[in-house]
């Protein structure tokens, strides 16, 4: 028993316990992650990598973390970051060299960096998974483009009245003003933050999906 504690304590010391696996479908609804699903919003698991200490699940709308402290101990903190509210960028992949025993993906969403070992047997999977990252990136990248163009747009409307003579009440004028410039910029941000990315998940995570829009068994 002790031989079995020790063994546990020096893998989590090491790092060898935080290598993950790639599960598969079937077995997403065991997953800790599973748990908290939002399935009345329709959010969907797409990948879920499991490690001894900790678990990430991704979904259609974000990224829940079930952080463990370690590999001996049974406490947890779930973590949601989703896609709507944060975006995805530095995506890479660092694959494994010859006597290395994990692949490594690492991106940072909102202000949180991940870092996630994975069995260097999976590679293949994971690839998929970093093809979808990147696509919800650059999609968040340009759709975010589009808004600061737009936001740019309504201030120049703006000084251009303000620097204008217009012979209106001025009471009115910045009642429709706040008005109008409320429901450009909430109409941007409706326009262009996507708030689900199942569309990018069923192209490049082929684990799941059979290329015909479908579950693979």
């Amino acid at each position: 028993m002790a031989g079995n504690i020790f063994g546990k304590m020096a893998a989590d010391t090491l790092g060898l316990s935080d290598i993950g696996k790639i599960l598969d479908p079937k077995d997403f609804d065991k997953a800790d992650g599973d748990d908290y699903i939002m399935n009345e919003d329709g959010e969907k698991i797409y990948f879920v990598i499991k490690s001894k200490a900790d678990e990430y699940v991704f979904t259609n709308r974000g990224i829940i973390h079930v952080d463990g402290q370690s590999a001996v101990s049974k406490k947890r903190v779930v973590k949601r970051h989703d896609f709507y509210y944060e975006r995805i960028t530095g995506v890479t992949l660092e694959t494994a060299g010859t006597v290395d025993l994990d692949v490594e993906i690492k991106f940072t969403i909102g202000n949180e960096v991940f870092s996630i070992d994975v069995d260097k047997n999976q590679l293949e999977q994971l690839k998929d998974l970093y093809k979808a990252l990147y696509e919800i990136g650059r999609i968040q990248a340009k759709n975010n483009r589009f808004i600061e163009n737009g936001m740019n747009s309504l201030d120049m409307a703006n000084k251009t009245i303000s620097n204008g003579l217009i012979q209106v009440d001025v009471a009115d004028l910045v009642e429709n003003i706040t008005k109008f410039n409320f429901n450009w910029m909430n109409e941007l941000k409706e326009t262009y933050s996507n708030k689900d990315f199942g569309e990018v998940f069923e192209k490049y995570i082929q684990l799941m999906f059979n290329g015909k829009g479908t579950i693979a068994k």
